[in-house]
């Protein structure tokens, strides 16, 4: 009896531990320190490779890292024995999709398939995923139209987002506007992002579109001002240095 007792014991102090360091590298990659995560979790997947939350977490610091070949070899566990799991298929996608890019155009030819699928499936799984409908929003605006690529099919997903959160919706929108070189329709697009969500990503995708695409470097400037002055952001001073010295 005091055997079991004592293996008892080990075993809730053994899970214990593993669920403390999981928790301290978790921390250091929410605090985006993702170097001491990197190391945390390799440890963590030594010696357990098949837990599923620190297979997730390699395969996000993997993406991080811009090894998507390696993402996907840690993703692919994780569809396979949860399959019904939408962010695991959104991830396992996203990251087949990014190493499709990087690839040759036989290697990306061969992939587009498997991504559409992974895709499309976390969609059906979580009907409010907002994540996977930026995605194939994106990946059916890019794709050329003799592969299955559709603005009208990209557009689908843009208002599915728009019903779901306004502001990723219109930012989806000026996404496509902007590859399609309709700018004033991007332009108003990335504005209704602003007055929905008005986050710094919104103001700096306008401020963008009006440096990059429009030759409207004041206007830019106008909008890193704006966006600075309610969110003090660091990034954004950055920028509003930057234009002013471009703009003498």
């Amino acid at each position: 009896m005091n055997k079991i007792v004592i293996i008892l014991a080990f075993f809730v102090s053994a899970v214990g531990l593993s669920q403390d360091a999981f928790a301290k590298a978790e921390q250091l990659y929410q605090n985006k320190d993702y170097k001491k995560a990197q190391d945390a979790f390799s440890e963590l997947y030594r010696k357990d490779p098949k837990n599923l939350d620190v297979l997730e977490r390699m395969g996000d610091l993997a993406l991080h890292s811009g090894e998507f070949k390696t993402a996907m070899d840690y993703f692919k566990p994780l569809v396979d024995r949860k399959p019904n799991n939408a962010d695991y298929n959104f991830k396992y996608g996203g990251a087949m999709g990014l190493y499709a890019k990087n690839a040759s155009r036989f290697t990306a030819m061969g992939l587009i398939d498997d991504i559409k699928m992974y895709f499309k499936k976390a969609a059906r799984l979580d009907p409010k995923h907002i994540e996977v409908r930026h995605a194939l929003s994106q990946f059916y605006c890019e794709l050329p139209g003799i592969l299955g690529g559709s603005i009208k099919t990209s557009t689908q997903y843009a208002n599915e987002l728009l019903a779901i959160s306004p502001v990723d919706g219109y930012l989806a929108l000026g996404y496509i506007a902007e590859y399609e070189k309709k700018y004033s329709t991007a332009e108003t697009a990335y504005k209704n992002a602003i007055k929905t969500g008005g986050s710094v990503l919104t103001y700096s995708k306008l401020a963008t579109l009006y440096e990059q695409k429009m030759n409207r470097s004041k206007d830019a400037l106008a909008t890193y001002q704006k966006a600075y002055d309610i969110h003090k952001d660091s990034a954004l001073l950055a920028d509003i240095k930057r234009l002013k010295s471009k703009l003498g």
